[in-house]
């Protein structure tokens, strides 16, 4: 990837995303998040940023965007742009309700396939409870294919998969179908939870 963005942007509460976030700011890192996540993590000091969807920010020779995202708490994607990169960031999301154009870099979490999840919930290895959660709040492969048909891909250098859940999804199998259906790189990260 051609860019490094050293700072945490923070859209939601939940600790496999943000249980850092204390010990980054006593290490002198900056954080940006919304009031809601602030409070929930119980944040505070001057290294913290508050942060409010479609309120551009500037963070050195960064443009971010943040935009709310569809989750069961709330939680912001970003638009970050610089120089000739512009690059998307979404993750727990059931959708992006945004399209985009000129984007060079992709990172989306894609977190389930929904023939993977049902086979799971008929042999017993999840909870049905669990798995209308998943459904309702993670993005599944059908809707990252939506989602990449949907938006302009003329620019795009990467894709990246992100988030990917470690029982309900296929990493080769979502790397394969997304660069089938954009014809660009795509990196599929670890399986996750």
């Amino acid at each position: 990837m051609r860019f490094r963005l050293v700072l945490s942007l923070m859209g939601i509460s939940y600790a496999d995303h943000s249980k850092a976030c204390k010990g980054l700011i006593k290490n002198a890192v900056d954080i940006y998040c919304s009031e809601y996540t602030a409070g929930a993590l119980e944040l505070s000091g001057h290294r913290l940023h508050i942060i409010e969807p479609l309120k551009q920010l500037t963070v050195g020779a960064w443009r971010i965007k943040p935009f709310l995202l569809v989750h069961d708490v709330p939680n912001l994607g970003f638009i970050m742009a610089m120089g000739d990169i512009k690059a998307l960031y979404a993750c727990d999301t059931n959708y992006v309700p945004y399209r985009f154009t000129g984007l060079t870099h992709i990172i989306l979490g894609v977190n389930y396939d929904l023939e993977i999840l049902k086979d799971n919930v008929m042999a017993g290895r999840l909870n049905s409870d669990l798995a209308a959660r998943i459904i309702k709040n993670h993005m599944s492969l059908d809707t990252a294919r939506g989602f990449f048909q949907a938006n302009d891909m003329a620019a795009v250098e990467e894709i990246h998969l992100i988030h990917l859940s470690a029982g309900n999804s296929d990493a080769a199998m979502f790397k394969s179908e997304i660069e089938r259906v954009t014809a660009r790189p795509v990196y599929a990260g670890k399986e996750t939870r």
